[in-house]
């Protein structure tokens, strides 16, 4: 059977475990693991602007000892030159795995439906769960244990990020706090798959609207840009919206002293978060940068590897 990372429900607390440790293994033995030597291609498609994820997965790829076949989405034009589904067959037969970054997560799960090689979500507007596994990596390094941490989120939950957090941080039995304006939290039905994984790895959620109470006494800070992609014309009604939920060395210090303050980049200073936290000694998001690169590596192998013992 075919694994795939369409969400970040799609790993048990486990396999998110084991992912995580796979991922801590290759970032201290980078060449350890040759998972795509042959080299074996690894179809890699963007539909949004990207930087951190098309280095990471070209250069993890290669250190895989693979060939990250780089396909410009626009010339494919995917699902509007040719349906998601024939593409997914054509691919299928080319590359050993098909990396997507793109807007639709409905897009996505066709592909990973008609394709027969591992399929994995670099992004979406639902999810971004390569992103996750990266961040948990990260909070590792710095806090230890995952389970019983505490995190809080701030600024726009409704958004992939908010979802992921949501999903991933119940998974690995953290206390997720999702603080944001009323019209901007998670769907309902989010935070109910949410609570029901929290209710089995001792972990939990809720949504807190004062930011302030969110982050009191928190393990992990984490925003994300208030205007995401797609979304630019609301550029000026959300920064509005948003502005009392900056991450800003004032909310930063209601945080626990050894807090750390994560963002997944691109960063607006002055927005969404301060360039004193941002650049503080706080701030582990260049850490968290390069950890996507690790994060890739495991994901891509460990879903290689769980196809063929299948």
């Amino acid at each position: 059977m075919t694994r795939h990372l369409l969400r970040d429900d799609d790993l048990s607390p486990d396999e998110q475990r084991e992912v995580l440790d796979l991922a801590a293994r290759l970032k201290a033995s980078p060449y350890a693991v040759r998972s795509l030597a042959g080299p074996r291609s690894v179809a890699m498609i963007f539909d949004k602007p990207t930087l951190r994820t098309q280095v990471s997965f070209g250069a993890g790829v290669a250190e895989l000892g693979g060939y990250p076949m780089l396909i410009d989405g626009a010339l494919a034009g995917i699902g509007v030159r040719e349906s998601v589904e024939d593409v997914a067959r054509v691919l299928g037969r080319q590359v050993s795995a098909i990396v997507w970054r793109t807007f639709h997560q409905g897009y996505l799960e066709s592909m990973a439906a008609h394709a027969g090689v591992p399929v994995v979500n670099a992004l979406t507007d639902d999810f971004h769960p390569c992103q996750l596994i990266a961040d948990l990596l990260t909070v590792r390094e710095h806090r230890g244990e995952l389970a019983g941490l505490s995190v809080a989120f701030v600024g726009d939950g409704a958004c992939n990020m908010g979802n992921s957090w949501l999903l991933a941080g119940a998974t690995a039995g953290m206390h997720v706090r999702i603080s944001a304006p009323d019209g901007y939290l998670p769907a309902p039905a989010m935070f109910e798959r949410a609570a029901e994984i929290a209710a089995a790895t001792g972990g939990s959620v809720l949504a807190e609207p004062d930011p302030k109470v969110a982050v009191t006494g928190a393990d992990v800070v984490v925003t994300d840009t208030w205007i995401s992609m797609g979304k630019e014309e609301e550029s000026a009604a959300r920064e509005a919206v948003f502005a009392p939920y900056s991450l800003t060395s004032e909310l930063m210090a209601c945080a626990a002293p050894d807090a750390i303050a994560m963002h997944c980049l691109p960063a607006y200073r002055g927005k969404e978060i301060d360039a004193e936290v941002l650049d503080g000694p706080q701030s582990v998001v260049w850490d968290e940068a390069e950890n996507r690169r690790h994060a890739q590596k495991a994901v891509l192998t460990y879903l290689l590897a769980a196809g063929a013992e299948a």
